[in-house]
């Protein structure tokens, strides 16, 4: 009975061991590149490579790298691929690998030479090209190449010792040409951008620290760095992507951290504020610009643009001498400013001082001369000035420029009633009273019509006889309303004024 069990125990023992060899050979048949399989692959990639398609060469390269992992040739090629694509540290490890598969791979060395020179890694760069040329004295390109790991290596030197003796400007001028040998060594460029920041050319740092933040892993220095430097020139949204970026490495970061909540309150405010201005709620934009002085004190760029939008905003609605005040402040703190100067001008014409809107214009136009709002604005006010030496409707009403139409007739009605021409007794009141009252009435008719006081607005006199055909000229060339003077006849004509 025991012997025909352990018979049983055999026969099951032996079906499985030729269950897993048949398992063993089906997976293999089915999980293994063959050699047609990888040469298939190898010259796909190769006319791929040829054709410019370098994302599909690629997948076929590493297929063929799955498929034989001890072919140097291999990892060669598809170092080359990467190279192509502009990815020299995704080569490096593939140029290492066919190196250590075939020590005596020339080609493989002065590649990666070429690729750690390119770094600034002199030392290991200079191993591969002597490397090369202990099996090849006379290989040109190892030579030149090794000449120049000399040369960068006393460059680097010249560069940090002018940079410790403060000389910034010629550590620029040595680190030029450091990079022009090695593009792709980050602290080089970060030297350099360190000197631009110190000679007060951030945007050239910002040049030299954008690439670094590829060249080098983990580079939340650099990310922090240009978030910064973004910040300080006002340019706010490209801070708050560059700080977004360094918390993606590290979210736990402190130094990026605090940055981050003080660049996003301030840009949230910043872009708030701008909404409200194409809404058209004035005030309120006013007030949250007011925040942002709060929020950053320590940058100019952020309060000199408040000023400047505080200034526009107190324009629009109508607080001249507010603006006035505001921009002249905003105009001291950056005398250059065409907007700055463009507001001003037009809260001197809703003062009615048209002289210095004049020159408020002029002088915005030698910093922004293509602009065409400053042009018409300019000429809209040369001829408000114009018209203002002859009769200014809203000084002769001693009304401002924003007041409505109730505002006008009671005005009107006042002065009316003082310089009417039975007030006076002698001929030279009367003729001095005269000339008043059609000023006045002139002034009530074209400040209460619409479409007159438009045209007044823009510089033109409605009632001048200059500028309107068939206008008729009044005493001292006024024109009197709706073509009648009633002093003209000599007649006793009275007055009477309804209060309804």
């Amino acid at each position: 009975m025991e012997a025909s069990q352990r018979k049983g125990l055999s026969g099951v023992l032996f079906s499985l061991s030729l269950l897993c060899v048949i398992l063993d050979l089906q997976l293999d048949g089915v999980l293994g590149t063959t050699r047609v399989e990888i040469e298939h692959h190898l010259e796909m990639g190769r006319k791929l490579l040829a054709a410019g398609q370098l994302a599909e060469a690629l997948s076929h390269y590493h297929s063929a790298v799955e498929g034989d992992s001890k072919n140097y040739l291999t990892y060669y090629k598809r170092a080359a691929v990467f190279l192509a694509m502009g990815k020299s540290k995704s080569a490096l490890p593939d140029l290492t690998k066919a190196i250590q598969l075939k020590p005596d791979f020339l080609a493989a060395r002065l590649q990666r030479g070429n690729i750690l020179l390119k770094q600034g890694s002199t030392q290991e760069a200079k191993h591969d090209f002597e490397a090369v040329l202990q099996r090849s004295p006379d290989q040109e390109e190892a030579q030149d190449q090794l000449m120049r790991v000399h040369e960068l290596e006393e460059l680097q030197e010249d560069a940090h010792a002018a940079h410790y003796r403060g000389d910034y400007t010629n550590t620029i001028a040595v680190l030029d040409r450091v990079i022009e040998i090695s593009p792709w060594d980050p602290e080089s460029r970060e030297l350099r951008a360190e000197c631009y920041i110190r000679l007060g050319d951030p945007q050239k740092a910002i040049q030299d620290l954008t690439p670094t933040t590829r060249l080098r892993n983990d580079n939340r220095a650099a990310f922090l760095k240009l978030s910064t430097l973004h910040y300080s020139l006002g340019e706010h949204h490209e801070s708050l992507s560059h700080i977004r970026e360094c918390l993606k490495l590290d979210q736990d970061d402190k130094e990026c951290f605090s940055h981050y909540k003080q660049v996003k309150k301030l840009s949230k405010q910043l872009d708030a504020a701008e909404d409200l201005i194409q809404e058209e709620r004035y005030q309120e934009a006013i007030d949250k610009y007011e925040s942002v002085m709060r929020t950053e004190s320590t940058v100019p760029y952020y309060t000199n643009l408040a000023k400047e939008r505080i200034c526009f905003c107190l324009v629009k609605i109508n607080n001249p001498q507010g603006a006035i005040d505001v921009c002249s402040e905003a105009h001291q703190r950056d005398p250059r400013n065409a907007n700055v100067l463009r507001d001003r001008a037009e809260a001197y014409i809703l003062n009615q001082d048209y002289e210095k809107a004049v020159e408020d214009y002029q002088e915005a136009r030698e910093f922004d001369g293509d602009s065409n709002e400053i042009r018409e604005g300019l000429e809209r006010a040369q001829k408000l000035l114009k018209i203002s030496r002859k009769r200014d409707y809203y000084k002769i009403l001693g009304v401002n420029r924003s007041a409505n139409k109730q505002e006008v007739i009671k005005a009107y009605r006042k002065l009316a009633q003082q310089w009417h021409p039975d007030n006076f007794q002698s001929e030279a009141d009367k003729k001095e009273a005269e000339k008043k009252f059609i000023d006045i009435a002139s002034a009530k008719e074209v400040l209460t019509d619409p479409e007159m006081r438009q045209k007044f607005d823009a510089g033109e006199d409605p009632l001048d006889p200059e500028s309107q055909q068939g206008g008729n000229g009044g005493p001292g060339g006024h024109g009197w309303p709706f073509h009648f003077n009633p002093f003209e006849s000599g007649g006793n004509f009275h007055f009477k004024f309804h209060y309804n």
